[in-house]
């Protein structure tokens, strides 16, 4: 899916010279000495073409200042004035609050934003990249990293800057900027341990093609371990992020054999608000006999009953520091905004020392 969100500004064409004819697929093909279907495979399926062959071919067309088409109808000027935006889901606030910040500030250079969501499908990611890049995106923001090699070497092909976005560690292959998941969840568990808890049990999305949520979990129990403590992993579930499963979740952790739990930490606000409602159904005291956490301090989480702890993410500042960067490298300026954003513990009444 793609949402054609921005507006190019009205001066554009006069920096735009559409009418002189540019390059060809057949003279980059003659220039390398390849044939016209290779350069298409060189540029859209790098994978399928010999490194030295791809490489050829991506260096005289760069020489020749040629471009794929469905990008041909910015030849002339050798801009398409596009930025993709690759995100997991549509149904998630804190990825429309990203997009709608790299959007505005994107706008005000007079670019438009392709959104694609490939809903946790790294095969859809590829497709995704694939199809913008086609269309002469000058510039990828690109949610996490889970994806198949291939759609990096897709880009490495085309010679466009890219960001990731959303999660961050100092240790991350690929220019990046968002939020150490392992270290926010490694503060939200030590928060917990301060109060005194020591069994845990933990709500949290699907971990299969989200490195993030594996981040999480590993930040969970280094926490854990610093305390000589651990998971038991009848009391870890796994399931969509939304507000049913943190309420089938929490009674799955609360009907496993031995000890309940005595603090439970979720993957979102919504897991969190689901299990602070299968809590009260079961006529537990919220924080009194259980503590509950939530992540991304969405609007609801302070209006909640009791309000809920949870770790604020400025996301709006993942988006406009990505627009920054991707708008520097295409200006050949230098931006020194990679990192991490701030973040932190908003710590509310829905938990407390355990019981007893």
């Amino acid at each position: 899916m793609y949402a054609n969100t921005g507006q190019g500004h009205s001066d554009r064409g006069s920096r735009v010279n559409a009418h002189r004819k540019g390059p060809t697929a057949a003279d980059v093909a003659r220039a390398a000495q390849v044939s016209t279907a290779t350069v298409s495979r060189a540029f859209n399926n790098p994978e399928k073409v010999a490194a030295d062959v791809r490489d050829r071919v991506l260096r005289v067309a760069k020489q020749l200042g040629w471009f794929p088409h469905p990008a041909g109808a910015a030849l002339a000027s050798r801009r398409s004035w596009l930025i993709g935006a690759v995100i997991p889901t549509l149904d998630n606030d804190v990825f429309a609050r990203q997009v709608a910040a790299l959007q505005a500030r994107a706008m005000q250079e007079g670019m438009t934003v392709l959104i694609g969501s490939f809903n946790y499908d790294p095969e859809q990611s590829l497709a995704h990249v694939r199809t913008m890049l086609a269309r002469g995106v000058e510039a990828l923001a690109i949610v996490g990293e889970s994806h198949p090699p291939e759609l990096f070497q897709m880009i490495e092909a085309r010679g466009i800057p890219y960001v990731l976005t959303y999660g961050w560690r100092p240790d991350i292959a690929h220019p990046a900027i968002g939020f150490d998941n392992a270290c926010a969840y490694a503060r939200i568990t030590r928060h917990l341990l301060d109060l005194g808890h020591e069994r845990f049990g933990v709500i949290h999305q699907p971990l299969h093609n989200n490195e993030r949520v594996g981040q999480r979990l590993l930040g969970i129990r280094q926490a854990l371990a610093e305390r000589g403590l651990g998971l038991r992993p009848r009391h870890v579930v796994e399931g969509p992020a939304r507000l049913e499963f943190g309420a089938a979740g929490l009674e799955r952790i609360l009907a496993a054999e031995g000890p309940v739990p005595t603090a439970i930490i979720c993957g979102n606000d919504a897991l969190a608000i689901g299990a602070l409602h299968a809590a009260r159904a079961r006529g537990l005291n919220v924080p009194r006999d259980l503590s509950i956490t939530g992540f991304d301090d969405s609007e609801i989480a302070a209006w909640t009953e009791p309000p809920l702890t949870t770790y604020a993410v400025d996301y709006a500042a993942i988006g406009q520091r990505a627009a920054e960067y991707l708008l520097a490298r295409l200006e050949g300026r230098a931006a020194d905004v990679l990192g991490a954003v701030g973040g932190g513990l908003v710590v509310r009444t829905s938990t407390a020392p355990p019981p007893g």
